[in-house]
Order: C-alpha cells, then structure tokens, then sequence
C-alpha cells in the first residue's frame, strides 16, 4: 500500500512539473517572438545598459530572442556570462545584433551604426533633441525604421517616467559627490557633509526645486545637512515642501538672498533645467568668487549649459577644476557614475514595454492603446510623426493616429 501511496505522489508530482512547463509553451505561442538586440555603447562614458540579465530571463521566457554584444554590460559590471546563463545570445560581431527586429540602446546611434539598421527595425534610444541635426535625422528617415525616444516615454501618471528615475538618482548622487569633495582625501576642508551633536551642520545650497533638486534636499536631509532651496516658481518649491513631508527653508530667486546664501554655505547644487534650449546662467563668476574656499559646485545643469558662469563641462575620469578657490564638477552624465544602479531603473521600465509588444502582437498596438508610448514615437515606417521636430527643420510631418488606423 506504501508502494501504491508512492506512486500516487509521485504521479502527482510528475504532473505537478510538467504542467507549468506546458503553460508557458501555451503562453509562447499566444505571443509574437520578438528578436531584441542590445549593441555595446561607443558613446564616450556610457556606461549603463537598457537590460539586466534578469530582465532578459524574463524576455526568454516570454518566448523572445535577446542577442547582445559581447562586452555590453561590462560598464555596468554585468558579464556576458551573466547574461548567456538567463538565454541571451552573445555575439561578437556588431552587425548580427543590429540585424534584430527591435535595438534597444543608451545613446542615440551614431552614423555608422544607423548604416547597420534595416528597413522595419525599431529602434529604442535617447534622442538628445539639443545636439540634434538634420543630416542625422534624415538618416534615420531614410531607413524607414520606427524610432522611440525613450526621454519622452510616459507612464500611466503621464510623469516623463526615464526623465523622472535618472532624475531621482542624479539628485541623490550629487549629495554622495559633494560629500566625497568636501573630505580631504580629494583635497577638500575636511568636511563630514551632515551634522551632529555640538557640531555646526554642513550648509547645502540647491538651484531648482524639481525632481533633481527634491531628490538632492531629501538625500542631504537624511544626512543631517541645513539646506536651503531656491526657486522661481512658487509652485514648484510647495510641492518640494509637501513631497518631502518636513520644513526646509525655500526663497524665490530672489538675487541679494541667493547671493547671501551662496556666499555662506559649503555647497552649491545647480538643478535649473529649461524646457528648451540653454539652462539660464543663474549664478555669475563675482558671486563665485566670493564663495568660501574649497566650497564645492555641482552643476547638475552641464549638458544645457550649466547655470554657472564658471561652469566648463569635465568628465568622469578628470571630474573637477578649481576656479577661484572654489571645486567645480561639471560632470554631464552623472547616472554614468552609478551605471548598475541606473541599469536597473531604466530596465524597469523597458522591459514591460518589451513584453507588451509581444503580448499585444506588435509595436502599432501598444502604441494604439497607449498614450504615454505614442508620445515617444517619432518616426514610424519612415514618416516624422513628432510634430516639434518637423517644425525644427521644416520636414513634412505625419500624424501618428492616422497612419496607426490605416494599419489596424
């Protein structure tokens, strides 16, 4: 009767192994196998990567294909074993990825990679609309691909969602740099950035009460700093009080209290973003010099421009200058500092857009049922569907509704 009993369990357990197994073959052959190719970055510092092994695990499953360059993840410390042992396919030749149906990349594609492309690709990027030209775009035009900007994907809070996450990690890195440059080690004053017991706390200056600057005053906060933020929207400097759920001294621009302020404190963070074109320089060089010695400048604001008048773009492996006694880090790709950190952040987000395409039975339906996506799309089958660039550069435009209902 044991041997029987047994048997019955072992039936059960038989049936209990296979039938998961039989589920996600069922679920396979419901989606659309996608072929996803991820190319290493050439772009100088880029070191973060759109897909975690993990997330490729779950692409495997899924019943899509993932081909990566070999050496990819390496900026992020991911190896290619890694990620051969989740399903991905390593490849050392750069054309075999590019031959993928979709490309999901960091960095924009340089010219030479958008040679590699093929007709139908997708294609998953930054676009860097300040830096772009016209030569470039009309290449991309030519090749009749459907592109995505992934710094205009939205989510279901219609929040800018890439745009907001490197946000929130730029904004607590600055605070975690600040405090390396204030120590001796990197020829600072020998601050502890913070404060304790019987001990004056640090004072921390914050240009911008957006996503960078909030993230940045909670980060110093926690750490015990006196932080002050300043602001030209009332606006903005409310929600950066509500959202950080405790009182922090803020002030409109107003310039005799920002010069004070600035003058005074130990570091300066400059989060003034512009929704187009140059960040306006709010802080001039007579200012700076009057800061106190080895006082550390962060100007988040680089890649617009900076909004120091001293400000001069550095990189991560010369970061800082000394300008009137004071450090300067001009550094534009912060996120590039904290790769795997911001590795998975940015795979959060891309994966579930990934798996929709499967689940949904191609790019045009996800881009039919959602809005925050439809966004993002700027070129589809070769035609300009965003109507910012073709007002830009005076190219015909095409709207995406109509050309998406035209597939249906």
């Amino acid at each position: 009767m044991a041997t029987g009993l047994r048997e019955g369990m072992a039936s059960i357990a038989q049936k209990g192994l296979i039938q998961p197994k039989e589920a996600m073959s069922e679920i396979n052959k419901k989606n659309n196998s996608l072929y996803i190719g991820i190319p290493k970055e050439i772009s100088f510092q880029e070191n973060r990567i759109a897909l975690t092994p993990l997330s490729v695990a779950l692409l495997v499953n899924n019943g899509h294909k993932v081909i990566i360059e070999t050496g990819a993840g390496v900026g992020a410390n991911f190896s290619d074993k890694d990620y051969s042992e989740q399903g991905a396919m390593i490849s050392f030749n750069k054309k075999d990825v590019f031959d993928a149906d979709i490309l999901v990349k960091i960095a924009p594609p340089t010219i030479e990679e958008i040679g590699l492309m093929h007709k139908g690709q997708t294609l998953i990027s930054a676009l860097q609309m300040g830096a772009l030209k016209e030569s470039y775009l009309k290449a991309l035009l030519n090749k009749k691909i459907n592109a995505l900007c992934f710094e205009n994907l939205r989510d279901e809070g219609n929040v800018l969602s890439v745009v907001r996450s490197m946000s929130e990690i730029v904004g607590a890195t600055s605070i975690l740099i600040a405090a390396e440059y204030l120590s001796n080690v990197t020829g600072g004053k020998g601050l502890m950035l913070g404060g304790f017991t019987g001990v004056p706390p640090t004072e921390i200056v914050i240009l911008g009460a957006g996503t960078v600057g909030e993230y940045a005053a909670r980060t110093a906060i926690s750490l015990g700093a006196e932080v002050k933020v300043f602001d030209s929207s009332i606006f903005r400097l409310r929600r950066l009080q509500n959202n950080l759920a405790s009182r922090v001294f803020t002030s409109v621009m107003q310039p005799i209290v920002l010069s004070k302020a600035i003058t005074t404190c130990d570091v300066v963070i400059g989060a003034i973003r512009a929704s187009h074109g140059r960040s306006p320089c709010i802080v001039m060089e007579e200012t700076v010099a009057r800061m106190k010695p080895n006082s550390v400048v962060i100007d988040v604001s680089i890649d617009q421009g900076g909004c120091f008048e001293t400000s001069e773009v550095t990189n991560h492996k010369d970061p800082v200058f000394r300008k009137h006694d004071v450090i300067h880090y001009c550094v534009p790709n912060i996120a590039s500092r904290v790769p795997r950190t911001a590795s998975y952040a940015l795979t959060n987000i891309f994966t579930p857009i990934l798996v929709d395409i499967g689940d949904m039975g191609g790019l045009m339906n996800v881009v039919w049922n959602k809005p925050g996506i439809r966004e993002a799309l700027y070129i589809y089958q070769g035609h300009l569907t965003s109507k910012d660039l073709a007002t830009m550069f005076n190219l015909p435009y095409k709207d995406i509704e109509l050309l998406v209902a035209a597939n249906q």
